[in-house]
C-alpha cells in the first residue's frame, strides 16, 4: 500500500490493518509524518513536532506486535494533542508566550488514557491563546488556516486539531469545548467533533466541579471519533464528576435499530442567532431521522438567557484559573483575555449563583431573590 493510501483511510481501518498485519506501524507513522512535511507548512496546524519520537515509538508497537502482545483500541495509530493539554516532557504553551518554554512533567489523563490505548503521541496541535476565541492563532505559533480556503478561518479553539484530521495528517485527535471548541472547527473543517458529556473524559482540573469545560475526542468519521472515545472515557477518582460507566460502551458496533427514538429537533435555538445556512442543513436533517423511524418532535426552549449566563460563567472560570497572571504578565496577554478576566473579577458570589440557578432550574421555579 502506498504512504498516501494510509492517510486516506479511517482510523479504524488502519488499526484493522495493523491488527492483521497487511500494514507495519512504522509504514502508517512514515506516511503520517511524509503527509505532515508536505502539508503542514502550509496550514500550520500542528506546531510541535517530534518525528524522532514518533518513529521510536512506531518501532515499539510493531516490536509488540511481533512478540503477540495484547494490542489496545488505538494501537499504533499517530496523534498529536491539542496544545492546551498537558502532555509530558513535550512542550505545552497553552499559545501563549508567558509558557512558550512549558515542558510538563506529567499527562493529563487523556494523554494517559489515549497512550495506553495504543495511541502514538508525536506532537501537539494549534489553539488559540489559552483557548479564547473562535479563531486559531496566538503570538507563540501564528495562524492555523482552512485548508479549503486559506483565506477563511479554521474555526477554534480546536483549529489545530480540525486542520490536521482534514488534511490527513492525523487519524485522531483530541479536543476542548466549552461553548464550541469541538463542535465549530469540526464543522469549518468537515470533519467529526463530539462534546461529550462533563464527567465522560475525566480531567484534572482547577475547578473540578465544574462542568463547563470538556475534553473530547475528533476524527474524520463519527465511527473513528466512537473508537476514540472508548479508550478516553470512563472514571477516574481524581475527577470528582467523573461518569462511572465503562468507555468500553463506546466500542460496540455503531448500527442499531431507531425505530421509535424520540429526538428534539430545536431550528432556531430559541431565538439565537443562527446562520440561515445551518439552519437549512438541520431542517433537512429531519426527514434523514425520520426514515430511520426517530419520532421528531419541535422543541422550544428557552434560551433567552443563554449568552448572559454563558458570558457570566466563562469569566468567572477565566478568572479563577488566570487571574494570578495579570500581576506579572498583563502586557504579555491578549486584551481579550484580560479583558475577561477583569470581568470575572468584578462578579459576586451572588452574580455566579444567580447564573448558575438559571441554568439548572427551570425559570417558573427561581425564587425571586435571585
Amino acid at each position: 500500500m502506498r504512504y498516501n493510501e494510509i492517510c486516506y483511510l479511517a482510523a479504524r481501518e488502519i488499526r484493522e490493518k495493523i491488527g492483521k498485519r497487511e500494514v507495519s506501524v512504522t509504514e502508517v507513522m512514515e506516511a503520517h509524518l511524509n503527509q505532515i512535511e508536505r502539508v503542514n507548512p502550509t496550514v500550520n496546524a500542528i506546531i510541535t513536532l517530534h518525528p524522532d519520537q514518533a518513529m521510536e515509538g512506531a518501532l515499539a508497537a510493531d516490536a509488540a506486535i511481533a512478540r503477540g502482545a495484547n494490542l489496545g483500541p488505538l494501537h499504533g495509530l499517530p496523534t498529536a494533542v491539542k496544545d492546551l493539554t498537558p502532555t509530558e516532557g513535550m512542550r505545552t504553551t497553552f499559545g501563549s508566550p508567558i509558557f512558550k518554554d512549558n515542558v510538563p512533567d506529567q499527562d493529563a489523563i487523556i494523554v494517559q488514557r489515549a497512550k495506553k490505548a495504543g495511541a502514538i503521541v508525536i506532537g501537539k496541535t494549534n489553539t488559540p491563546e489559552f483557548g479564547a476565541g473562535s479563531h486559531t492563532f496566538n503570538p507563540v505559533f501564528g495562524a492555523t488556516l482552512n485548508p479549503y480556503d486559506t483565506s477563511k478561518t479554521c474555526g477554534g479553539s480546536s483549529g489545530g486539531a480540525g486542520v490536521s484530521l482534514a488534511c490527513r495528517m492525523l487519524p485522531i485527535a483530541d479536543g476542548t469545548d466549552i461553548g464550541g471548541s469541538l463542535r465549530n472547527p469540526a464543522n469549518f473543517n468537515n470533519i467529526v467533533g463530539f462534546r461529550p458529556s462533563p464527567g465522560r473524559v475525566p480531567a484534572i482540573a482547577p475547578l473540578g466541579w465544574s462542568t463547563f469545560s470538556v475534553q473530547g475526542p475528533m476524527a474524520r468519521t463519527v465511527s473513528d471519533v466512537a473508537l476514540y472515545l472508548s479508550a478516553i472515557a470512563g472514571p477516574d477518582n481524581r475527577s470528582p464528576i467523573s461518569i462511572e460507566q465503562s468507555g468500553s460502551v463506546f466500542a460496540a458496533h455503531l448500527e442499531r435499530d431507531f425505530s421509535d427514538v424520540q429526538i428534539s429537533y430545536v431550528p432556531d435555538l430559541g431565538g439565537l442567532p443562527i446562520d440561515g445556512r445551518v439552519a437549512s442543513i438541520i431542517e433537512s436533517s429531519v426527514g434523514v431521522l425520520e426514515s430511520l423511524g426517530c419520532i421528531v418532535e419541535e422543541a422550544t426552549p428557552d434560551f433567552s438567557n443563554a449568552d448572559e449566563l454563558f458570558k457570566t460563567l466563562r469569566a468567572w472560570g477565566t478568572a479563577s484559573v488566570r487571574a494570578e497572571l495579570l500581576k506579572e504578565h498583563r502586557t504579555s496577554i491578549k486584551s481579550t483575555v484580560v479583558g475577561e478576566i477583569e470581568t470575572g473579577l468584578k462578579l459576586t458570589a451572588m452574580d455566579i449563583g444567580r447564573a448558575e440557578a438559571r441554568i439548572l432550574i427551570p425559570a417558573p421555579y427561581i425564587s425571586p431573590h435571585l
